[in-house]
């Protein structure tokens, strides 16, 4: 199998860029190593609610995921955050009043941030696509590109694009090697929220909301650090989710893990809370299309990102980097992928397309 440009990684980015390509005729074809798309975005339904178990939020003021909702027929709703917070100290007493709505007028998407990703698979043929396709190794031979999947597949390209972590980059197998700048640049870019783990609460009645509370708390205890209301825009099941703060190798023990979570909401919200009709956690410093082992070392402040010198123009300009931790304005962000894979876009419009579509057929 033979495409003008191979798109390694289906979230957000390699899907927006397989988009853009569909849009214009062109040659690509997007393989991804899960069995599903989304990488990082991930939003699970119970009882017709959605709940992001990946990334929740974006902003006012990030221009492409606003263009991208508003062209797919998307609907945004600003974050629930009226009503007293909550603050639990390092001995478990609860306070109230306490802290600050930290996400109030962030944005969320109606039925989760996976209806965005889904909706630009739609426009992608079955054929442009496939699913369980991970790459192991890249090799360069004159103007092409071998890729082998892990089940011993090949597939050829002109030009490759890795939508996907730098660190999980580092971990195919280049022949030739890549310079010794490029790798150690990949291996030391961190993964945004890699090393998380997110627990979500679904209630059949806003508990925290009837007893006037906002559902934003922040602990010293744990094991969530901090909690919000991950509600839908309209009625009900409503949801709380928070962050674990507990280390990655200190939360194996997902039976624990759950147990101490629910006393947590009981502590915070009332004994009613305790009992959610539905509660999801997603370790995603253990999903190993996500996080590698250094992944797994906790992130104090939000790295310093975008696409270094040594990782450009690499086996002659063929050999492109579009995660979102090389966006130079929005990197790690939801915003960061769709600037990745614009300015991708950009780099490849350079590159000569040697197909011609016509109106009865595609490259």
């Amino acid at each position: 199998m033979h495409s003008r440009i191979l798109i390694v990684g289906g979230g957000l980015a390699g899907l927006s860029l397989a988009e853009a390509l569909q849009a214009r005729g062109d040659d690509y074809l997007l393989v991804e190593a899960r069995g599903r798309l989304g990488g990082r975005i991930l939003t699970e339904t119970h009882a017709g609610g959605s709940f992001d178990l990946g990334p929740a939020w974006f902003w006012p003021g990030q221009p492409r995921i606003a263009r991208l909702i508003d062209r797919l027929g998307l609907a945004a709703f600003e974050q629930f955050a009226d009503g007293i917070l909550t603050f639990e100290d390092e001995r478990g007493q609860v306070q109230r009043g306490r802290g600050f709505a930290s996400m109030q007028g962030s944005l969320r998407l109606k039925d989760g941030l996976g209806a965005l990703t889904d909706a630009l698979a739609e426009r992608l043929p079955d054929d442009r696509k496939r699913l369980n396709a991970e790459v192991t190794k890249l090799e360069q031979s004159g103007a092409s590109i071998r890729a082998t999947l892990a089940g011993g597949d090949t597939i050829t390209a002109d030009t490759v694009v890795l939508a996907l972590p730098p660190r999980l980059a580092a971990r195919i197998e280049f022949a030739p090697a890549l310079p010794e700048g490029a790798t150690r640049s990949m291996r030391a870019t961190a993964t945004w929220m890699a090393g998380q783990a997110k627990a979500v609460a679904v209630y059949d009645r806003p508990l925290w909301r009837e007893a006037g509370l906002s559902g934003d708390a922040t602990s010293r205890f744990g094991p969530m650090v901090e909690i919000h209301d991950a509600s839908p825009a309209e009625n009900g099941p409503y949801a709380l989710f928070g962050f674990i703060g507990v280390p990655p190798k200190a939360r194996l023990d997902e039976g624990r893990l759950r147990h101490q979570v629910t006393a947590q909401l009981g502590r915070l919200f009332g004994a009613q809370a305790a009992q959610p009709i539905q509660l999801s956690i997603k370790d995603w410093a253990e999903d190993p299309h996500t996080a590698t082992e250094a992944d797994k070392e906790p992130l104090f402040a939000h790295p310093v990102y975008g696409l270094p010198q040594s990782m450009l123009g690499l086996w002659d300009g063929r050999l492109h980097f579009a995660g979102t931790e090389v966006a130079r304005e929005f990197g790690g962000y939801v915003e960061g992928a769709l600037e990745a894979a614009e300015t991708t876009l950009h780099q490849l419009n350079s590159e000569p397309n040697p197909c011609q579509p016509t109106p009865e057929t595609l490259c």
